[in-house]
């Protein structure tokens, strides 16, 4: 995903190189040529050292920033792109100059458009929090399961892009649910020294019949904070299923809800091994995972239902025709919504937080009431 963007920059610098290199002089064109490349190796340190934890405070704004500009000067540059092809077939008659003029201001538009999406994103869309309510079909489920509500948070991400106090507002809003049940489907924080018991705080402030139970996401375990997050959640009412399960009756419906800790893509192939213990029979069997892709293996174990996480609906989506293209596209395909495969479903949640960028575009965060019913 990162190496188209990456390249797109070498189109960016000469494209700028040409339009500029007539008016520079020795100095001045040395000059750039430093600048671009003090910046390619700042962004490429930013984008590569910013991952190890060692750096990962030294380079964090940089790599925001590096991020934010590939994002949008890639599209940009298509953008001009277009705009080039079409300006260069117009010919020198007065016609033709006004219709270059009006090509010229459409093209600035065009070019600007990337930017003006993105700032929306930042400024507007990430703090949208929407209830998405959903109706999750089960084979088997029990009379008295029928119409249970579940609240579902995931991708909380608090931090330097979600603050306690905006995180706090989606708490009161989940409150207001009044949802039985709530589960957490992992990434309570981004990286290590992130306000991992303030997260735990506000969550315990959730308003359910049930304890709240959860997962654990991949962003606690690159902190290292598995067990922490398990011991201080655990001292405020909220258990982290760690291969592990919790049987919530209601009436004589029996809810198994079992949950793991986030399996890395490169798992794949071997995902759930082992998780098959947690099943237990003549009741519905719930899957908690915060990685969707390891819903290929959910029903061949015999899960009839799941929830995920992780993908943040891909965050920055772009539709088109239908379809959507996504960074979460290339690496699964249970991306955001409900899912059915061979009696099974499972529902990905877009999550409340942000992670590389603080923006979202076409992927408003999300909290989530589901409604179990019978399939």
């Amino acid at each position: 995903m990162l190496l188209p963007l990456i390249v797109a920059q070498a189109g960016i610098v000469f494209t700028i190189w040409r339009r500029l290199r007539s008016r520079l002089t020795k100095f001045t064109a040395l000059l750039f040529w430093v600048i671009v490349a003090v910046a390619a190796t700042v962004g490429l340190a930013a984008i590569f050292l910013g991952v190890i934890r060692e750096y990962a405070a030294q380079f964090r704004d940089i790599r925001t920033v590096t991020y934010l500009w590939l994002l949008a000067s890639t599209p940009a540059l298509v953008m001009y792109g277009v705009y080039r092809f079409f300006a260069g077939r117009m010919g020198p008659g007065p016609a033709d100059r006004d219709r270059r003029a009006l090509l010229r201001l459409a093209g600035a538009a065009a070019v600007a458009t990337p930017f003006a999406v993105e700032g929306w994103g930042a400024f507007v869309t990430r703090f949208d929090y929407r209830v998405e309510e959903v109706n999750l079909p089960i084979v088997g489920l029990h009379a008295d399961l029928e119409g249970l509500k579940i609240l579902q948070l995931s991708d909380i991400h608090l931090g330097r892009f979600l603050s306690e106090r905006e995180f706090a507002r989606v708490i009161d809003a989940a409150n207001e649910l009044r949802a039985p049940v709530a589960f957490m489907t992992g990434d309570l924080i981004s990286s290590w020294g992130d306000p991992l018991d303030a997260c735990i705080a506000q969550l315990s402030r959730i308003r359910c019949d049930a304890p709240m139970l959860g997962c654990l996401g991949n962003h606690e375990i690159y902190a290292q904070v598995e067990r922490y997050t398990e011991m201080q959640a655990a001292r405020r009412g909220i258990t982290f299923l760690r291969g592990g399960r919790r049987e919530l009756k209601f009436g004589n419906g029996v809810l198994n809800v079992a949950g793991i800790d986030y399996q890395p893509f490169t798992l794949r192939g071997q995902y759930l091994k082992g998780a098959e213990h947690l099943l237990v029979p003549d009741a519905t069997n719930l899957l908690l995972s915060h990685n969707p892709d390891v819903f290929t293996e959910a029903p061949e174990q015999g899960w009839q239902a799941m929830l995920a996480g992780h993908t943040h609906g891909g965050q920055v989506t772009v539709e088109y025709f239908k379809r959507t293209i996504n960074p979460a596209r290339f690496l699964t395909p249970y991306v955001s919504g409900l899912y059915a495969e061979r009696g099974t479903t499972c529902y990905v949640t877009r999550g409340i937080g942000t992670i590389g960028i603080p923006a979202r575009v076409g992927a408003t965060p999300e909290i989530t009431l589901i409604t179990l019913r019978k399939a």
